[in-house]
């Protein structure tokens, strides 16, 4: 194990309260796998939307692309904007909607490549870009990529419309068409009917653009459920979020790639004290000590990510044992009952999420508890917990702060 005078990042988490790890050799043992379940023409684009699911989003692409990554997707602008700065040069998909004059801008100059899913969007890509090389005096081009609703009902174009869309794309002056694509609404379901249906579909829109003499690009259809389901819907890309931060879609998928989980969340204890019976706990009182118990207060709560609603169901990781949370999950603190560890020091690191000795806690076992899934966990850690790259996960148990 690293001392703390060998590894600044190690040595920085003595005074703090609470912090999120990153695994990044586990990041990339992930990528490198997923990789290899592809073909050899197929690319993977790593999806690090929304501050990469939590996991930070330049350590993140760094450490994909170093892995075999062959593309970034992300959600926004501004997201592809802090990759390029962070000195990224990879090709970067915006997933989402851009559609202004001054978009159009911003996306030529960090060489940023926009989803278009109408005919209006493409004509007012175009016209900008007509703009823009008038304005610089030479052609400004902008690849663009095509999206097609084949049943999610989100962005796109409709399916059936797909031939007249590219054909509207390709005759726009400055527009080049880099893929073609389409995204399923329920690949993590174990009944597999209607993603067969948007395949369907989406076969259906290429032949029909392919019958009428026009260019095929690249394809791609797969988010990590389906790449995990059917090599048959990998096409020339698959696009990865959930997977390769070690993750599984659906639990039918667990037995098909062993994943390694790359965050862990962790606190420390900040005070310890005895409580008789009859004494109430946090906001509400809605946990009353039954018994004389010792209780532990930990520097974490709803404004780091904690979901308030796992408050008096969660259970946590002291010293490798299982540790009941007790009482109201409050904005900055929670409570655990320790009585069954009475020399627990002030200190001492408490893992949420993640693994201590035999147990480990999920994304997964928190989005069960609360009816929701394991990708709104991710993203729910705030940005006040500092994202900390560990080679391995480490123990501080043993290592309580001194006063």
């Amino acid at each position: 194990m690293l001392s703390w005078e060998q590894s600044p990042s190690l040595a920085s988490m003595r005074c703090e309260r609470a912090w999120v790890e990153i695994n990044l050799p586990a990041l990339a043992e992930n990528v490198r796998y997923l990789k290899r379940l592809l073909s050899p023409k197929t690319d993977l684009m790593a999806v690090i939307k929304a501050d990469a699911y939590g996991h930070g989003a330049v350590q993140v692409a760094q450490t994909v692309l170093n892995s075999g990554a062959d593309w970034l997707g992300v959600a926004t602008i501004p997201e592809g904007i802090e990759l390029r700065e962070s000195g990224i040069t990879a090709p970067i998909l915006i997933l989402g909607a851009t559609n202004t004059t001054e978009q159009v801008r911003t996306l030529v100059r960090w060489q940023l490549q926009p989803t278009l899913c109408t005919p209006q969007q493409a004509l007012i890509f175009s016209e900008a870009l007509q703009s823009l090389s008038f304005a610089k005096g030479k052609e400004q081009t902008l690849p663009v990529h095509i999206k097609l609703d084949t049943g999610m009902s989100r962005l796109g174009s409709p399916w059936q419309e797909a031939t007249e869309f590219v054909k509207c794309v390709s005759a726009c002056p400055n527009l080049k068409i880099a893929s073609i694509y389409s995204h399923f609404a329920t690949a993590d379901s174990p009944d597999p009917t209607i993603m067969w249906q948007q395949h369907s579909r989406f076969q259906k829109a290429i032949f029909a653009l392919q019958n009428a003499g026009l260019s095929v690009p690249k394809l791609h259809l797969s988010n990590s459920a389906a790449a995990l389901t059917d090599s048959h819907l990998h096409y020339d890309m698959v696009r990865m979020g959930l997977a390769i931060y070690g993750l599984y879609p659906a639990e039918h998928l667990k037995s098909v790639v062993e994943l390694k989980p790359v965050m862990q969340v962790k606190a420390r204890v900040t005070q310890i004290k005895t409580l008789e019976a009859g004494t109430g706990v946090s906001y509400g009182h809605h946990f009353v000590a039954s018994r004389s118990m010792r209780v532990a207060v930990i520097g974490i709560g709803y404004a780091d990510g904690i979901p308030r609603n796992l408050s008096n169901k969660m259970k946590v990781l002291v010293r490798g044992e299982w540790v009941q949370q007790i009482g109201a999950i409050t904005m900055d603190q929670l409570m655990l009952d320790v009585t069954a560890i009475p020399d627990l020091q002030v200190g001492e690191v408490v893992t949420l999420l993640g693994s201590q000795g035999k147990h480990h806690i999920s994304a997964e076992d928190w989005a069960t508890m609360l009816g929701t899934i394991s990708w709104e966990i991710l993203c729910g850690f705030k940005h006040r917990l500092p994202r900390v790259p560990v080679s391995q996960p480490f123990e501080l148990q043993q290592q309580p702060v001194q006063p």
